[in-house]
């Protein structure tokens, strides 16, 4: 296999593992020191499982690097627009719009930002004690994955009455954020945070943390959620995302996806698929690849159904990052990732 071949077979966080490994240790800590908790980790476990990268290989990832800079590069606008433009291409409208506000003003998050470096025990520890609408303002801050995590720790009461919380959150006033941001800082380094004005919470919040629960504890919350507020539990199933919706993703869409997801996920998620959506997933696969994986999932034993759902998972919060980002569409549901 060319060195071509092995680069456009790597997944996007590989890719930029090779770079930052290419750029050495003080500019790769340049870069690193802009990105988010979630993303320094993956790149970092990225690098170190890579091994035997051959320099021709290296040199693919820099030539490729290089076009995607140069064709998206524009001078024709002022810094704030392009920034605006490549942050929103890079992270989708809603995690771009915090991003965008403290670049431009200034503005930062110290405390609240500083659980998102947490171990998910570690946060459930800090704020379980606290009033369940304060959990819920902490939960809606972070990534959705992040606070599924954090939400798996509570009782099953505790966690259907913070979702219902989530959901129904319609922004909170920035002094009140301030002080809860002012009082997690105060608990780190005895320092005041400030606090941006922000937009929180709301039932596609709600949906996107549910998407990283683990099955049994999803359709607990759901049904605790329905016997209280059926319209509201509705409304939250119908923007979750499961993995047959895959689907609904158009052929060129469904390449696109393949080539950024792991043969392995991608092996595990499918022992637990429907038949139409394996077809669909063939047919946008090469010929000997397509075989390949046939066989692959005849020959695989039985599987955990948990290792099964973790797979589908990591897909699932893939696939909604590249529809944020404008990289797939969905026939009649990408309205749910715009």
């Amino acid at each position: 296999m060319s060195a071509q071949d092995k680069s456009s077979q790597r997944s996007g966080t590989e890719r930029a593992a090779i770079l930052l490994l290419s750029l050495g240790e003080q500019e790769a800590a340049q870069v690193m020191k802009h990105m988010g908790a979630k993303d320094v980790q993956r790149i970092g476990s990225a690098m170190t499982q890579l091994q035997n990268i051959s320099r021709r290989e290296v040199s693919e990832v820099l030539k490729d690097f290089t076009t995607i800079v140069e064709s998206q590069t524009s001078l024709g606008v002022g810094v704030d627009e392009y920034l605006r433009k490549v942050l929103i291409g890079a992270l989708g409208e809603d995690k771009a719009a915090s991003v965008i506000d403290r670049i431009l003003f200034g503005r930062s998050s110290k405390g609240l930002e500083a659980l998102k470096w947490m171990d998910a025990r570690a946060i459930s520890e800090l704020i379980r004690q606290e009033h369940p609408q304060i959990i819920s303002i902490v939960l809606a801050y972070l990534d959705p994955d992040q606070s599924a995590e954090v939400l798996s720790q509570f009782p099953e009461w505790l966690r259907a009455d913070v979702v219902m919380r989530i959901a129904t959150l319609d922004g909170i006033q920035p002094s009140a954020l301030h002080e809860l941001d002012d009082v997690i800082e105060k608990q780190f380094s005895g320092k005041n945070g400030v606090l941006k004005t922000s937009v929180i919470g709301g039932v596609k919040t709600a949906a996107d943390i549910m998407n990283f629960m683990d099955s049994s504890q999803e359709g607990a919350i759901l049904d605790h959620i329905r016997k209280i507020d059926e319209p509201l539990g509705g409304k939250i199933q119908d923007l979750m995302f499961v993995f047959d919706d895959l689907e609904e993703i158009d052929d060129r869409g469904m390449q696109e996806v393949l080539r950024a997801v792991p043969s392995e996920r991608l092996l595990l998620a499918l022992k637990g698929a429907e038949d139409s959506l394996k077809d669909k997933i063939f047919k946008n696969m090469s010929q000997r690849a397509a075989e390949m994986l046939r066989d692959d999932l005849e020959s695989r034993g039985p599987v955990r159904l948990s290792e099964v759902e973790a797979a589908q998972k990591e897909i699932i919060a893939l696939v909604r990052k590249m529809a944020e980002a404008g990289t797939v569409q969905f026939g009649g549901k990408g309205e749910q990732f715009v």
